[in-house]
This record gives structure tokens, sequence and C-alpha cells, in this order.
């Protein structure tokens, strides 16, 4: 089978087939994983005390320069999976008793999970971890089946969009996508232990040098929704990766100065969420993509 694609905000039109890659994310229609195990290191009301059931996924619509998982957003490695075995895989992750399944970076691959995804009770909720460049169109296939949406909103300026992810309309994009999932679940709830059961958690990458976006995204949280509807995280944790040489404003970890400033302000505006120290600006939280979980690893 193939698709002329239009399923996220580029609507390349590029064929692709079962396995065979095509379009800006250079993927096929089959979803390829790379890892599928449990994680840590997403915010307390994901991971919980057990952790979350991570599926990684290979390929991504946007061309971050600064993109820590690099090794499979450019489409290459991770194993075919179809959709049996994707449910299969869910369902492994939920007898490992993680306290959340966290579907990473799959836009490009929707209707393979919602097809996964549906008819299937797994009793803990189900997190789209992505990075907010979705049509909002396509996050309706999600409707009813997904229970957290955990967008990133990297950009409010078209330049910074353009400049370091190819994607200039990406502002707009994502607030759009933003609204979307917000319809879908409303507000957040979490458990009596903190976990979140349903709503939207934005996280915002802060980037060196660019306090003033960062101040406009919490501007965006704060104005767009009642006063505790979602919540917001705002990440200190950049680390500069390999081959920034075109980006020298790049080539620095985000100063306590300027991660205080920015912490200071999301309390102002009154967002609930959660925020980090410089510490975490570390790569060792970076998973590896070494298909454990796939494939009988």
């Amino acid at each position: 089978m193939e698709l002329c694609c239009d399923l996220c905000p580029r609507r390349c039109g590029a064929l692709r087939g079962d396995e065979k890659p095509g379009g800006f994310c250079r993927s096929p229609l089959l979803p390829r994983v790379a890892r599928a195990a449990a994680h840590y290191g997403e915010e307390p009301c994901i991971a919980g005390p057990n952790g979350t059931g991570a599926v990684f996924f290979t390929g991504c619509n946007l061309r971050c320069v600064f993109c820590q998982n690099r090794e499979i957003s450019r489409g290459e490695g991770g194993r075919a999976v179809t959709v049996p075995e994707l449910r299969a895989l869910f369902l492994r992750l939920r007898d490992q008793g993680v306290d959340s399944l966290d579907l990473v970076t799959g836009a490009h691959v929707v209707p393979a999970v919602a097809e996964a995804l549906a008819g299937l009770s797994l009793g803990i909720p189900v997190v789209w971890n992505s990075s907010g460049y979705e049509s909002a169109g396509t996050l309706r296939l999600l409707e009813g089946l997904v229970q957290v949406y955990m967008p990133d909103f990297k950009y409010y300026d078209a330049d910074s969009a353009k400049r370091y992810s190819a994607a200039a309309d990406y502002p707009q994009v994502a607030a759009s996508a933003i609204r979307e999932m917000y319809r879908q679940t409303g507000p957040c709830v979490l458990d009596e232990n903190g976990l979140l059961k349903s709503g939207v958690l934005i996280r915002h990458l802060i980037l060196p040098g660019r306090t003033e976006e960062a101040r406009d995204v919490i501007d965006f949280a704060a104005d767009e929704f009642p006063r505790g509807a979602v919540l917001f995280s705002l990440m200190s944790q950049y680390t500069p990766m390999p081959g920034l040489d075109r980006f020298p404003e790049l080539q620095r970890r985000v100063t306590e100065e300027e991660n205080r400033a920015l912490i200071h302000y999301m309390r102002v505006r009154g967002l609930e969420g959660y925020w980090q120290e410089n510490a975490a600006a570390t790569a060792e939280m970076i998973p590896d993509f070494d298909l454990t979980g796939v494939g009988g690893k």
C-alpha cells in the first residue's frame, strides 16, 4: 500500500509505502521503532515511580539543528513493525508495570498508531509526546485514544523556527495543534498520587539567548487557557550537539541567570508545572536507540 502523504503540516505529497521511506520525514507507512522500554526522564506526573513505557519512533517532520535524538530523527535506524506488533508492544510495556505509555514523535505514523490503540484497554494513560508541529486534522484521528498530550512549543518567532527547524510556520501550527489537544482532553486531571490521567502538558526548551521568545511561549500558555487548566514544563536541559558551526549562538548552555529569570516569569504568570535546574543540561538522559524492547532485545 502507498499513501500520497498529507499527514503533517508540510503536506509534502510524498509516496510512502508500507516499508518504503518517503517524504520530509523519510519514513515508510509502517512505524519504525528504535526503542520501547521503561523511561524515567519525563516529568514526574508522566513517569511516576515506575517509569513510562516510552516508544521511540524513528523519523521526524522537523530538522532541529540542535536535536539530541538525531540518530533516529533523520529517519535512520529502528525496525518496522506492523499494527498487530505495535499493539502487542503496547501491551507488553503495560504488563511490565509502567505508569503510562509514552509515544514519542509519532506525527508521521498517526494512522498506524490510532489503529493499534483502537479498542485497546490499557488501564494506564496514553501520552502523545510530540514536537507540536502537527496538523489539527490528523490529531483528530487520536481523539478518545490518547488521554495526555505532551507537545513542545519550541518557537514563538517564525525566523527562529525557520533558522533552527526549517519550519517558518511552526508558531501558528503549534498553537493550533495545542488548541486541538486541549479540545480533546479538557483541563488537566491528576490522580491522588499526582499522576496525570488526562490533559495537556506544554513543554518549552529554553535556547541560549532566546529568553524573550521563551517569555512569549509562557504568555501563550497563560493567556490561552484558564489558570491551572494546562501544565507547563520549562526545560533548561539544552546541550550543544556536534554540527553547530553555522550557529555560534547555540554553542553554549543556558546560563543560571537566564534560567532563574524564566522560572520567576513562569511563576508570575501563574503557570503550574515543572522547571529544571541547570544541572539537567547533560547528554546522560539520551537513551540508547539500540532496539531495546523491539525485535527481542
